[in-house]
């Protein structure tokens, strides 16, 4: 059915990076999303208020605040469609992580609210009328619900989208609220217990976690993540597939919002090599990387002297000592100078965010392994902190 209707109503459905291919998806998604839960809350609300069943009208008007959330992901998605203007020169892609944060704020309130409800059920219950039609709407609405869930998260993972992720999120929360109904409105054939407030309090607490774990998600990509792993292997492979390319480092990349990305890094060359050539293979890189990966990207070339064997026998050392340190230490830029008495060696090291030690003690860990060499180095360094996981 999902690729039925996506081969239907989306056009150049494989662009998934192209602005106007994502905004047809999140159309897509929204109507659906209206359609479904607008008809859902008609039949819950019915269907509670027959029976007096709080479960089941909170229920109906969680549906009701799905309605909604996809409107706003509609205008969300529009917004996030318009081009680059001079006010926002890195488009409006961000929109969609700020629609993410609405609906997740949405999912807040409505289990906030279900949870207040239900605690005022708990100690003043109403008697529930038990009907085998309520019970057969509840299990059809479970049905819609599962698909919807299943739906968004099908088309969220094709287009890398936050908002339908958060949507299918929110869609798997109904069902499991729709089941705590249904089970507190089966057990009143055999219990005079609120089984109904207590399943509606812990379907509360579900959903305000999962509201809560959207949020934590969306301010992540708002402040900023380290690059996925799988990019960043990705941009490695294609440079490092130049045969005049010797290293990688200093990898960043800036997430403006989905398919709208700025990556810079430095790329490493032989320092005998033709600048002019090395200049056009540059440009090369960046224009391949933009085609496969849509990345606007900017690569600095670093000059490396790889035929001075002093040079090499301090540059493997000093990766030894680092790696010594911490395993997932790096060292780049290494270079060397020679003064009358002593010889300095200039590097940059690239400490992960968790490693403990100050800048301080690192260098002298590493000054301590150089010490007795009948050499007087002196280690002139700068300190990165990597961007990537």
């Amino acid at each position: 059915m999902t690729d039925f209707l996506v081969k239907r109503f989306v056009k150049d459905y494989e662009k998934t990076d192209d602005i106007k291919v994502r905004e047809k998806y999140g159309m897509l998604s929204s109507v659906t999303g209206i359609v479904c839960n607008i008809l859902l809350f008609v039949i819950k609300y019915l269907v509670g208020f027959l029976t007096s069943s709080i479960a089941i009208i909170s229920d109906a008007f969680n549906n009701l605040s799905d309605s909604a959330s996809c409107i706003i992901t509609m205008i969300g998605y529009k917004a996030a469609a318009k081009p680059s203007d001079k006010d926002h020169p890195f488009g409006h892609g961000r929109v969609e992580y700020l629609t993410s944060l609405v609906i997740s704020f949405i999912i807040l309130l409505v289990g906030f609210e279900l949870l207040r409800n239900s605690f005022l059920k708990l100690f003043d219950p109403e008697e529930l009328k038990f009907t085998w039609g309520a019970v057969l709407s509840l299990v059809a609405s479970i049905g819609v619900k599962l698909w919807m869930s299943v739906f968004n998260r099908k088309l969220g993972t094709k287009i890398n989208s936050s908002v339908m992720l958060a949507t299918s999120e929110d869609s798997r929360n109904d069902v499991v609220s729709t089941l705590a109904a249904l089970i507190g409105l089966i057990s009143t054939l055999f219990t005079k217990l609120p089984v109904d407030a207590v399943m509606g309090i812990l379907v509360s607490l579900f959903i305000i976690k999962g509201g809560y774990g959207i949020v934590k998600e969306t301010v992540d990509h708002l402040i900023g993540k380290p690059a996925d792993p799988a990019l960043v292997k990705k941009i490695n492979d294609m440079l490092m597939e130049k045969e005049k390319i010797i290293g990688v480092h200093d990898l960043i990349v800036h997430d403006y919002g989905p398919g709208n990305m700025l990556a810079s890094c430095h790329a490493e060359v032989s320092s005998k090599e033709n600048i002019v050539i090395i200049h056009e293979l540059i440009d090369a890189c960046e224009r391949d990387i933009f085609d496969e990966l849509g990345i606007i990207m900017t690569i600095h070339t670093d000059p490396v002297d790889v035929d001075n064997e002093q040079v090499n026998e301090l540059r493997s050392r000093m990766n030894v000592t680092v790696k010594s340190i911490d395993e997932r230490m790096s060292i780049h830029d290494f270079r060397i100078t020679s003064g009358e008495y002593d010889i300095n060696m200039i590097f940059d090291v690239v400490v992960p965010f968790d490693v403990k030690l100050t800048n301080d003690e690192i260098k002298k860990k590493i000054d301590s392994v150089f010490e007795g060499d009948g050499v007087k180095y002196h280690t002139v360094i700068t300190f990165d902190r990597t961007y990537i996981e």
